[in-house]
C-alpha cells in the first residue's frame, strides 16, 4: 500500500495528517517567508470601475495608470462580474478539491502541453523546492476549443466555470483598453497586440500548512502573460513587493477582484509599466482557494515595445520575440525572483 509521501498531489499527502513539513517542501534559510516583516498599512489602490462607462472614464483611466506605474497591483469593484458567477466559481472549485483522490486523479498530468491539467507546485520536473499547493490548470479561450476536455464532475463544472471564463475575459477586454488609453494608444492597441489571444486559468488550492513559516504557497515571481485577474476566497495568502520595497499583504475584500500586469504589458509599454513580484504565503489553520485567469498573447503573437511611445527619447528597451519563444523559456526556468526579460534586452 502506498504510503502518505508517495502520493501525488498535496492534498492528499495533508489528508493523511501529516504534522511536519516533508523536506522537499522545506526552503533554504534565506528563502523562507519572514511573516512577521509584512508592511500592515500600505495598501494597494481600490478603483471603481463603473466610471468606465460614464463622463468619468478619463479619470478612472487615469487610476488605472497611477496603478500599473506605481505598484504594478490595483483592485477592481463593480468589475461587472456577477455575484452569482463569482460564487458560483468559487464553490465549484472548493467542490473539485474535495472530491475523492480517484475523481481527481482522472485529470492528473506533469506534461505541460496538455490545455486541462491538475498537477502540483509548479514544475515537478525541474524543481528542488516545491511549492504548497495544488492546481488544476484550464485553457479558456476560444471556449469552444477546451471546456470538453475540463473535468465532468462536479455535474455544473463545466457550466459555472464557463461563465466564468466568458465575464471574466469581457472584463481583461475593458482593463487593457483603460490600459492602452492611459499610456496615450489608441483604446484596442493592446487588445490587437495580443494577436489570436489565450486565456488560461488556474484553480488553485492551498491546504492548511503544519509549519508556514518554512514554504511558500508561490515564491516570488511575475506573471509571464499581459494582465491577471484573480479571484480570493476569503483566506488571505497574496503578497506583493510594491514600490517601498515591502511587501504588503493583499487582504481579500468582499466583491472585489485584484489585477495585476504581466511582462508583456511591460515590454508592450517599454518599461513605463512594470510586471511586479508577488507571493503567496499559507496558514497552518484554513484551506485557501484562488482563481487567477491569465490573459495573454496567442503563442505566434510579435512583442515588442509600442512604436508611438519608443522615441528617440526613450528608445526601445526590448527586441522583438514571440509570446511562445518567451513562455518557453519561462517555463524551463521556474519561478523567479529574475525576470525572463533579460533574455530579451537590446
Amino acid at each position: 500500500m502506498a504510503t502518505a509521501y508517495t502520493k501525488l498531489l498535496l492534498t492528499d499527502l495533508v489528508s493523511s495528517h501529516v504534522k511536519q513539513v516533508p523536506h522537499n517542501y522545506i526552503r533554504p534559510l534565506s528563502d523562507r517567508p519572514d511573516l512577521l516583516n509584512v508592511e500592515s498599512n500600505a495598501t494597494i489602490a481600490l478603483i471603481d470601475l463603473q466610471g468606465l462607462t460614464c463622463e468619468d472614464r478619463s479619470q478612472v483611466v487615469r487610476e488605472i495608470g497611477l496603478a500599473c506605474r506605481n505598484d504594478g497591483f490595483f483592485q477592481v469593484k463593480n468589475h461587472g462580474i456577477p455575484k452569482d458567477v463569482v460564487d458560483g466559481m468559487l464553490r465549484v472549485a472548493k467542490d473539485f478539491f474535495h472530491l475523492p483522490e480517484s475523481e481527481r486523479l482522472k485529470s492528473y498530468s506533469q506534461d505541460p502541453t496538455r490545455t486541462t491539467r491538475l498537477s502540483t507546485s509548479f514544475n515537478v520536473k525541474t524543481e528542488k523546492v516545491s511549492s504548497w499547493r495544488d492546481y488544476l490548470r484550464l485553457h479558456c479561450y476560444p471556449l469552444e476549443d477546451f471546456a470538453h476536455e475540463w473535468p465532468s464532475n462536479p455535474p455544473c463544472f463545466r457550466q459555472v466555470v464557463g461563465e466564468y471564463c466568458k465575464n471574466a475575459r469581457e472584463l481583461a477586454l475593458r482593463l487593457l483598453e483603460a490600459i492602452s488609453e492611459s499610456l496615450g494608444l489608441e483604446s484596442d492597441y493592446m487588445e490587437k497586440a495580443l494577436g489570436k489571444q489565450g486565456q488560461h486559468m488556474a484553480i488553485n488550492y492551498y491546504p492548511p500548512c503544519p509549519q508556514p513559516e518554512l514554504t511558500y504557497g508561490l515564491p516570488g515571481h511575475k506573471d509571464p502573460n499581459a494582465i491577471t485577474i484573480l479571484l480570493q476566497d476569503g483566506v488571505s495568502g497574496l503578497q506583493v513587493l510594491i514600490r517601498n520595497g515591502k511587501w504588503v499583504a493583499v487582504n481579500p475584500v468582499p466583491d472585489t477582484l485584484v489585477i495585476n500586469i504581466g511582462d508583456m504589458i511591460q515590454v508592450l509599454s517599454n518599461d513605463r509599466y512594470k510586471s511586479v513580484l508577488h507571493r503567496v504565503i499559507v496558514n497552518d489553520t484554513s484551506e485557501r482557494i484562488s482563481v487567477p485567469t491569465f490573459y495573454c498573447p496567442s503563442p505566434d503573437a510579435l512583442i515588442k515595445p509600442a512604436e508611438a511611445i519608443a522615441d528617440e527619447e526613450h528608445p526601445p528597451i526590448y527586441r522583438s520575440f514571440t509570446y511562445g519563444d518567451y513562455y518557453e523559456k519561462f517555463w524551463k526556468r521556474g519561478l523567479q525572483s529574475a525576470s525572463c526579460l533579460d533574455v530579451f534586452k537590446l
